[in-house]
């Protein structure tokens, strides 16, 4: 008898074979294997295999979740709408936005390959002519997202842009507040001086919410196959997904490889490169850049903090959580050092 391949944690095989053959008849073919795809720290991700396809299923965390944090429904539907416009992502086949099958929502969609580079050892290996043609080719594709027409792909009312900010800031908050251990002195204060100095946002677009290098795949041709992650998209603010960029390709390498290493290689675009070819590309000048590269220290420490709570109560799955913790406290002063506050 062949042997019946364990179920993963997250995942329930036999529940979701049995969906998949009533939804999809005749997708699976063999038996079905399912492996957890390390690296990232949010949302599970699971490479399945029937011997013949393989594709991909995307289900929140274990234990403790944040409100709002890991919406399935947002990833399925942003990817479904960006298939033809130009931006690189994976095919959707199938949501399950209820909890009998998997305990909690779930998508799946198919398997894009490529690397998700994270390493900077391993990128500087492709010599810093590629690896400064790769940085541009990020930025060019973050510039073409934010050219898309929302209401082009019908994404319309994908989000609200007025007071786009605010709403953040006081999401992060909460979210941070729901996942608070511990004092964290300096990062209240960061909060306050981000609130304090709220800037006007331009024209809005669709926003990533995470872009950064390791959330697209690249082909051995340096091509971006597949832009990844879509949980926090949205319509708002374009600078907040510029700031983000900047500030992980300020702290690459940071903590431990809770920020991927890989923007730090020898020939990657400096933050000044990447903020003018953003701007050469848009049109879009990038005012008040400091308060967008503090906001996002802000941001991810409240996503760090997070984790540090799941690690806490030992409801993560894979390797290298255990220090998100330690890396809350050095954000919190990158944010408040780029606002001149340290």
């Amino acid at each position: 008898m062949p042997e019946t391949p364990a179920d993963p944690p997250g995942l329930d095989l036999a529940r979701l074979r049995a969906h998949l053959d009533r939804e999809l008849p005749g997708a699976v073919q063999g038996q079905l294997r399912a492996e957890l795809i390390e690296g990232g720290r949010s949302n599970l991700t699971y490479r399945l295999t029937d011997g013949t396809a393989c594709r991909v299923l995307r289900r929140p965390p274990l234990g403790h979740v944040l409100a709002t944090a890991h919406d399935m429904g947002r990833e399925y539907r942003v990817m479904t709408a960006l298939r033809d416009s130009g931006v690189p992502v994976p095919r959707t086949l199938l949501i399950d936005p209820g909890t009998d099958v998997l305990g909690a929502p779930w998508y799946l969609m198919e398997y894009v390959s490529g690397t998700a580079h994270r390493d900077a050892a391993t990128l500087a290996a492709l010599g810093e002519q590629r690896v400064r043609a790769l940085g541009r080719r990020l930025v060019e594709t973050l510039a073409a997202l934010h050219r898309i027409d929302p209401a082009g792909v019908g994404l319309a009312d994908f989000g609200h842009p007025d007071g786009y900010l605010e709403r953040q800031l006081r999401r992060w908050s909460k979210q941070l507040a729901a996942s608070r251990s511990r004092d964290l002195p300096e990062l209240d204060r960061l909060h306050a001086l981000l609130a304090e100095r709220l800037p006007v946002s331009p024209a809005p677009a669709l926003v990533h919410g995470d872009y950064r290098l390791d959330n697209v795949l690249v082909d051995d041709a340096d091509a971006i196959t597949a832009v990844l992650d879509w949980e926090m998209s949205t319509l708002g603010d374009p600078l907040t997904d510029v700031g983000l960029l900047v500030m992980y390709t300020e702290l690459a390498g940071v903590g431990g490889g809770i920020i991927p290493s890989a923007m730090a290689a020898q020939g990657f675009p400096k933050p000044d490169e990447i903020v003018s070819y953003y701007a050469e590309l848009t049109g879009r000048q990038a005012a008040d850049l400091d308060w967008y590269v503090a906001f996002a220290s802000f941001k991810l420490a409240a996503v760090a903090e997070g984790i540090f709570y799941r690690y806490q109560q030992g409801r993560t799955l894979g390797t290298g959580f255990e220090r998100a913790g330690e890396m809350v406290p050095v954000l919190a002063r990158h944010g408040l050092s780029t606002l001149k506050e340290s």
